[in-house]
């Protein structure tokens, strides 16, 4: 009976990892990409960058160098908003001495209002009075690196699609270890939990968008309530999508040459990074945690272990059908190691990242209900 179980149950999961691949929006082709196919406008609109920044010395200065040096043929404003920083990011701003570029200094964070959130919106609010008329707004992070021709290949897709927010999952660092084991797979996770085929497409409910790099539409910031609408949200790009899809079109892609700056070199740091927003993203219930944590022993644990098990008890079925499932898993991950120039053998290891994955949500989980959930750069943001 016990042999025959575990056949079964690696049967299952290998019927689950085809409905995944065949009926999850193709999520896993990597195929949603930020090129030059669409056409140029007649006209290119001005575009107003806003920057929020705290305690982002390190990286704030190639962060705007990167948006300075774009050949964008039309006017480009930059506003860093300093979020009370204490490393001198405002003063690495203020010496690069360009009329393009404002450095503005934040407002302490009043109560019911994500640290986050609060800068962008006091930006937004001097961008609206300086620049009335610019129709874009181009909000992203301070340790981004943006590639030569973003902002005209934003501009391009929104202004063809006539799209009210595209934005554009950049590059993550993959150097060290942990970051070939965990970065592919954190991008893969989240094509997976919101497949961007279905986000683009205006009917389909998916809603979903990359913060670090979003080109949003002024006339669509107004329609959904400005940035006090998601003032209170740690997850806050999903949340703008999500108020501004139903009434316009969006887009969420990949991007080959923006990258972020933000290393981790130890488990720690992508560990925080996650244990951060992922009960959040399970809308805070322990039920969710608990099913979460059941699928993904089902879809990326039970195959291996099923492999091991059939070994062991020399069970033909369990070993073909566990080696079945952990072979189309890995395979479906490859065009997103692919997309991060690494060997496509490091897909096998997906069961590990899962693994790992998985005990920051529970991690996430128990942070919140101590009180210490939500925690970035000094602020806490627990329910």
């Amino acid at each position: 009976m016990f042999v025959s179980c575990l056949a079964l149950c690696a049967f299952a999961s290998l019927l689950a990892w085809f409905w995944l691949l065949l009926f999850r929006g193709g999520y896993w082709r990597c195929d949603q990409l930020l090129t030059d196919r669409d056409p140029e406008p007649a006209d290119w609109p001005n575009i107003v960058a806003v920057i929020p920044a705290r305690d982002e010395v390190k990286s704030i200065h190639r962060a705007v160098m990167s948006l300075l040096n774009q050949p964008y043929p039309s006017s480009l404003h930059i506003i860093v908003v300093d979020d009370n920083s204490s490393d001198g990011t405002a003063d690495v701003v203020a010496a690069l001495d360009d009329e393009r570029v404002e450095v503005i200094s934040g407002k302490p964070l009043p109560e019911m209002w994500a640290g986050k959130m609060w800068a962008v919106a006091q930006g937004v609010e001097y961008a609206a009075a300086k620049f009335p008329r610019t129709p874009y707004l181009l909000l992203t992070d301070a340790d981004l690196e943006h590639g030569q021709d973003t902002l005209s290949l934003l501009v391009a897709k929104a202004e063809k699609g006539q799209l009210d927010l595209v934005s554009l999952m950049v590059r993550l660092r993959c150097e060290t270890l942990w970051e070939a084991l965990l970065v592919p797979p954190f991008v893969y996770f989240f094509q997976k939990l919101f497949p961007f085929p279905w986000v683009n497409k205006p009917r389909h409910k998916t809603v979903a968008a990359a913060g670090g790099c979003m080109l949003v539409r002024w006339t669509a910031l107004r329609r959904v309530g400005g940035i006090s609408r998601i003032r209170d949200r740690v997850i806050d790009d999903c949340a703008l999508a999500a108020a501004i899809k139903p009434g316009g079109s969006i887009w969420l892609g990949l991007s080959e040459t923006s990258h972020s700056l933000r290393g981790y070199d130890q488990l720690g740091g992508i560990w925080d990074m996650v244990a951060r927003t992922a009960f959040v993203q399970l809308k805070r219930s322990n039920l969710l945690v608990v099913l979460s944590t059941i699928g993904m022993m089902f879809l990326y644990l039970g195959p291996p272990i099923v492999l091991v098990l059939g070994l062991l008890h020399t069970d033909l079925p369990a070993i073909v059908f566990g080696a079945a499932a952990w072979s189309v898993m890995a395979v479906s991950i490859v065009p997103t190691i692919k997309l991060y120039g690494m060997n496509a053998a490091f897909s096998v290891f997906l069961p590990i990242s899962a693994a790992l994955y998985t005990a920051m949500t529970i991690s996430s989980a128990w942070r919140d209900h101590r009180g210490k959930g939500g925690a970035w750069k000094g602020r806490n943001y627990s329910a």
